[in-house]
């Protein structure tokens, strides 16, 4: 069956509060961004959530390896993994904003393979070479605490093979676009296929802005931030550009010179004029639950193992606000499509 999780802001005195609703309402899953400079930290906040819900898996979407050293990532991760009874997932990417807030780039792909790779070592309770020592987290015992899955996610199409190679799941984040999602999914088969791993042994999944509401205009309004955000990680620099499709490549062109990241995540976002109301209907998944039903069953024939809903709030500020309302907004869709697909 596939896992239906949830994208949802870390905020203090309020995610642990949400966390059952959203169990309550059905998902499987709920991830928190790593990203200092426009959220609070998502470990604290996760393990709350942790100990307020009973069966729903938790896990940051997404860390990366530019602002924390692996064996912090790895001993966060244990200790999440511990407090949660093995409900820990560690969604982890090349790193955008977090690092762009404090004057770094992103991770390079290779990077990202070595920080994974190191990760996992730890994670099942090896030394790592750390200069002229070997680095064991001691505490770290796998027969007690069981390896977390390692969740990369993946925008280009090198990124998507080097998951391929060392992830425990892979997850898409090419926006919502059948042939978007399709192309992805077709560049992961293809490198399984020649390298020999099978895809079974991975679970394979997507990041989808989708906003579920019955007034379809509502529901673009609220899908005009995400559409910009997901559509800027093809436009990150240096990026590869010649897999894009036509409808996508003139706005990552613009993106690359004009994203506004003062206003990351945010309404205020100047590069918000270049993402009009046809792209969002192709990009995004937006309106009624019918339409949810039929455009994410499309994506699921696909072969997808898990998704991640990234979804909108009516309101802007304060943060605790915007988080309950994103998740008062959510019920449309919880109540009318979640029971469809599962």
């Amino acid at each position: 069956m596939t896992e239906i999780g949830i994208v949802m802001e870390p905020v203090p005195k309020c995610s642990a509060e949400m966390a059952p609703l959203l169990e309550d309402m059905g998902f499987d899953i709920v991830l928190c961004p790593d990203t200092q400079n426009l959220s609070a930290d998502p470990y604290g906040q996760l393990a709350l959530m942790a100990n307020a819900t009973t069966s729903l898996k938790i896990g940051t979407g997404v860390t990366h390896p530019v602002t924390r050293e692996t064996a912090v990532t790895a001993s966060a991760m244990a200790s999440l993994q511990e407090e949660s009874l093995g409900r820990a997932i560690c969604g982890i990417g090349r790193g955008d904003s977090s690092a762009a807030h404090i004057g770094k780039r992103q991770a390079t792909t290779e990077e990202l393979r070595r920080c994974v790779v190191t990760l996992k070592r730890y994670l099942n309770g090896e030394a790592v070479e750390a200069g002229n020592m070997q680095s064991p987290i001691r505490w770290i015992d796998p027969k007690v605490i069981s390896p977390v899955p390692i969740d990369i996610a993946c925008t280009g199409p090198r990124t998507i093979e080097m998951a391929c190679d060392v992830a425990d799941r892979v997850s898409f984040a090419v926006g919502s676009a059948f042939e978007r999602v399709e192309w992805a999914m077709n560049t992961a088969k293809e490198h399984l296929e020649k390298t020999g791993r099978s895809k079974d042994s991975l679970q394979i999944g997507a990041y989808i802005n989708l906003i579920c509401d019955h007034d379809e205009k509502r529901a673009i309004s609220l899908a005009r931030m995400l559409a910009g955000l997901v559509a800027h990680f093809t436009a990150m620099k240096g990026a590869s550009t010649e897999h894009l499709p036509d409808k996508l490549l003139p706005v990552t062109q613009q993106l690359q010179t004009d994203y506004d990241m003062k206003n990351h995540s945010s309404e205020k976002g100047q590069h918000l004029d270049l993402i009009d109301d046809d792209f969002i209907e192709w990009f995004s998944i937006v309106g009624s639950p019918q339409k949810c039903i039929d455009r994410l069953g499309k994506l699921l024939d696909l072969g997808l193992n898990h998704i991640y809903i990234l979804g909108g709030s009516p309101i802007a500020e304060p943060r605790d606000a915007r988080v309950r309302a994103m998740v008062e907004q959510t019920e449309v869709f919880a109540n009318d499509v979640l029971p469809v697909l599962k």
